[in-house]
């Protein structure tokens, strides 16, 4: 991995919140992704599923984690099942954990080769009443490849009918949502290489550069900082491709007068930061992109100063419409009769700004989070109010990654990369 090893205290934590919430004599199992392939003999990079990263730390295909708590035998209250290395897989793919090391990489003790699994959790099954399985069940999923999870769960099913099933989800969604410390910390060094990557285009942006080219120069100051690469699929919208909110080709030409609104942010040790910049291709915003960029960013500013212990997610983004409909009115885009005469099942407001504006961030940039109940402190949210005017030929988002507090307005992890309208225009025409 190109990060540096992340101390295992942390997936100790995270283990013991999750075992808290286990009901008596249950079991809770959790797989590694699979390697997906392409065709032929290729295959996608590895991405390891983010709930047995949580746990565990193992970062590697072919890995198996169980949790029973009260297992009558200590060493098999937590157990990591890893792919058995050999010379010859060292040779071809590079060295794979050895026991020791995902005893080291996890705090687990009991590490067994993946061959004993069957042998050893059929063993565990009967001494256990439930087991928990884990399903996907993230708000915004849609998935229609079969997993290893989903494989296992199946397999379960059929193997230990008698046992009661419970899910896993609904506590990963609790604890996974609250971030730890050590959490924040790489979060915050995602941030800082995605400023890292943002500060270098502010020097490289011009008129007649190409949105793939910028996404280039990301990659290359992400990958040099110890990232993988982009968080989530990069967005290099100039001109009017930034009114297609998913916008992923990046293979404009950007032109002088345009503006140019990237949504691109750095991982780093598998969790996301997540940033949206808009500027100008020549360095300098027309009076009307200033008017309307800085309404965006009072938007954001005062959505992130709601961002507080005790606040519920869907009314929150009903306060953030009303604030939009005022800076909507005020740059002339939405008049009294388009508000009054609004449909309240699609404000209009939602004409010019059709997103949300804040959703958890963490192992993934979607992130588990409960979203239903009051927020807390340490959740982390991105804040990312946009204004899309294509008769204009042009739209603006600005994005930044806050850490709700105990007391007080957010901690901003991006606060050091440039927002403000002067600093962005001093960068570029430095």
């Amino acid at each position: 991995m190109k990060y540096e090893q992340i101390p295992n205290t942390l997936f100790i934590k995270n283990r013991k919140k999750f075992m808290a919430q286990m009901a008596p004599d249950s079991i809770a199992v959790f797989n590694s992704n699979d390697i997906y392939p392409i065709s032929a003999d290729a295959t996608m990079p590895f991405e390891q599923h983010r709930d047995i990263f949580y746990l565990s730390g193992a970062d590697q295909e072919e890995t198996i984690l169980v949790l029973f708590p009260d297992a009558t035998d200590k060493k098999h209250r937590e157990i990591l099942f890893v792919r058995e290395t050999n010379e010859h897989i060292a040779i071809w793919e590079g060295a794979k954990l050895t026991k020791e090391k995902a005893t080291g990489v996890s705090g687990i003790e009991t590490v067994y080769w993946l061959s004993d699994f069957d042998a050893v959790f059929f063993d565990l099954m009967t001494e256990a009443q439930t087991i928990y399985l884990n399903t996907n069940e993230h708000y915004r999923q849609a998935v229609e490849t079969q997993t290893r999870e989903d494989r296992f769960i199946l397999d379960c099913k059929q193997r230990f009918p008698a046992h009661k099933v419970a899910k896993s989800n609904p506590i990963l969604q609790q604890i996974r949502g609250v971030k730890e410390p050590e959490e924040i910390a790489l979060m915050q060094t995602a941030c800082n290489i995605t400023e890292k990557g943002f500060r270098r285009l502010l020097g490289f942006i011009k008129p007649g550069v190409w949105e793939y080219e910028i996404e280039a120069e990301l990659l290359h100051e992400f990958v040099r900082n110890r990232s993988k690469g982009f968080a989530y699929t990069p967005i290099v919208a100039s001109g009017n491709n930034a009114n297609v909110l998913h916008y992923i080709e990046n293979n404009g030409q950007c032109l002088d007068g345009d503006l140019i609104l990237m949504d691109v942010a750095a991982e780093y040790a598998n969790y996301s930061s997540d940033l949206t910049r808009t500027v100008p291709v020549n360095g300098k915003f027309t009076d009307r992109q200033k008017q309307v960029y800085n309404a965006v960013l009072r938007v954001k500013n005062e959505a992130t100063n709601m961002l507080v212990p005790g606040t519920i997610w869907a009314e929150y983004h009903k306060e953030v419409g009303k604030i939009m409909t005022s800076e909507l009115l005020g740059l002339g885009l939405l008049d009294k009769a388009d508000v009054q005469n609004e449909n309240p099942e699609r404000p209009a407001y939602k004409k010019y700004f059709m997103h949300g504006t804040s959703h958890h961030i963490g192992l993934n940039t979607h992130d588990y989070g409960a979203l239903k109940t009051p927020m807390k402190a340490n959740m982390v949210f991105t804040v990312e109010p946009g204004i899309y005017i294509p008769n204009e030929g042009f739209g603006i988002r600005i994005e930044d990654d806050v850490v709700i507090q105990e007391k007080g307005t957010p901690f901003n992890l991006m606060v050091d990369i440039p927002i403000e309208v002067e600093e962005i225009e001093g960068l570029m025409q430095a």
